[in-house]
């Protein structure tokens, strides 16, 4: 799925007219962050750049995700259905960074990039199984920081997307347990 939309496009109705007319299928993150632009533009206060920060250390989390399942596909040590389901999660990220930096870039604000070089543990990165569990403790990370994150936004839309990519990143964890033999879903609820 691609974001890769023009908002000046939508110069002749509101964006979410824009973005429902247009067939394009766009998840509610990406539509929630794309609308965010406009109300945080309207406020003009310091809660703008308290959300940029935050969407920044969320995209510096996605560009951490995309080397850790770029590390874990080019291992050889995933077998092919695994491999498959590394990339498509590697895909979610991406599709997460790629909107992320796009908002913050529309909120006046510059998006932070990747590392030259991340500091994973290798070293204990010896089998399908472990490549998993690493995968999984990022995933669940993710959650945590997310969860932490959506009540600090100053801007609603911007909580409820954040709110949609932690949904993602929770299937994610659910799926990574699930392929190493383990409740899916430990308990009932997130912390």
């Amino acid at each position: 799925m691609s974001f890769l939309i023009s908002l000046d496009d939508a110069a002749q109705g509101t964006r979410r007219s824009f973005l429902s007319k247009s067939g394009l299928l766009l998840s509610g993150a990406a539509v929630a962050l794309l609308a965010g632009e406009d109300a945080l533009a309207a406020k003009g206060d310091k809660s703008t750049d308290e959300d940029v920060r935050i969407l920044n250390t969320a995209l510096g989390a996605e560009l951490e995700a995309i080397a850790a399942y770029q590390l874990g596909a080019e291992s050889g040590l995933l077998q092919k259905p695994v491999l498959d389901l590394a990339v498509t999660f590697q895909g979610h990220h991406k599709e997460h960074a790629d909107i992320l930096a796009k908002t913050i870039g529309k909120l006046g604000g510059k998006a932070v990039t990747a590392k030259a070089k991340y500091t994973f543990p290798t070293e204990n990165l010896k089998s399908q199984a472990d490549v998993l569990r690493f995968a999984a403790s990022l995933e669940k990370g993710a959650v945590s920081a997310y969860l932490g994150a959506v009540p600090l936004f100053g801007n609603r839309d911007l909580a409820k997307a954040a709110a949609s990519i932690l949904g993602d990143e929770a299937m994610h964890w659910a799926v990574l347990r699930n392929a190493l033999g383990e409740a899916p879903v430990p308990s009932a609820f997130m912390s």
